[in-house]
């Protein structure tokens, strides 16, 4: 699956739609992602954020529209070909919400050297990887423990760690903060910018706006009507405030704040500081 040219997106989604059961998950999706971008795709809960990024993982596939990896089309018959399954799965890394999800291995050791394995890697080769990858993600102590005995932040450089060391080009995290103490969060923003700078494409579904802020160089927001809501760079989009109360990404708030019963609404971040903005 090599790339056919510059100009060819890494992920090109067109009028895609998809429903569980019968509930809408996303609604009409059309969006392009070039090579070596930093995209958040920004929206609140339950609007779709997930359902994408299974979807440019191979792992779901839309009931209408379809998705192309760099011009070949993403589908259940396209992964039954082993090459292209290989090549696939060996240049898109998934890193999922749930560590616990991800990780099954006796030892941080054997979870990191899965994947090199998995893809035919000789012992050695995959005996390297792991070694670099446990030096590069400060794992080196924890290397002989049982994933399930870690911490929440632990595991989730775990479950990173597992994916640098299949060295894919294009990275998939699903909202990678979220309930992790503020280093390990610093660690994640700065493994992402690192990446990037390594020409990686990064692609980071989350509704945290300080985030996405940090991260990303172009910003993608679904609606609660599922559908792309807004995309742009973050000094723009993230200045939106009309797009972001829309998309339940911020919400007022009224205060009052003397004796007089003035009032002052206050937009809100879900999930940054209650910092207050006077109007």
């Amino acid at each position: 699956m090599a790339d056919t040219g510059s100009d060819v997106p890494v992920f090109r989604v067109d009028s895609v739609s998809y429903r569980y059961r019968e509930t809408v998950a996303l609604a009409g999706i059309s969006l392009t992602i070039d090579a070596g971008e930093r995209v958040a795709l920004l929206g609140a809960n339950g609007s779709g954020k997930s359902t994408l990024l299974k979807m440019l993982d191979g792992l779901i596939f839309p009931d209408q529209g379809h998705i192309e990896v760099l011009g070949h089309e993403l589908s259940t018959e396209a992964l039954k070909d082993d090459g292209f399954s290989r090549m696939f799965r060996q240049q898109v890394g998934f890193v999922f919400q749930n560590s616990d999800a991800q990780l099954f291995s006796p030892s941080v050791r054997e979870e990191i050297a899965f994947g090199p394995l998995h893809l035919g890697l000789p012992l050695e080769e995959a005996g390297r990887r792991v070694d670099d990858t446990l030096h590069i993600m400060g794992l080196e102590q924890l290397a002989d423990r049982p994933p399930y005995n870690l911490s929440g932040g632990e595991k989730k450089k775990v479950a990173l760690a597992s994916v640098l060391a299949i060295s894919p080009d294009v990275f998939l995290f699903d909202e990678p903060t979220a309930g992790l103490d503020p280093k390990t969060v610093s660690f994640l923003e700065r493994m992402v910018l690192q990446l990037s700078d390594a020409g990686k494409t990064v692609v980071t579904a989350t509704q945290d706006l300080e985030l996405a802020r940090v991260i990303a160089d172009r910003v993608l927001v679904l609606g609660e009507d599922h559908r792309l809501a807004g995309e742009g760079p973050p000094d723009e989009v993230l200045t939106d405030r009309e797009l972001l109360l829309d998309s339940n990404l911020i919400h007022d708030h009224s205060h009052r704040h003397d004796e007089r019963g003035l009032e002052h609404i206050h937009p809100h971040s879900h999930l940054t500081d209650h910092g207050h903005q006077h109007g």
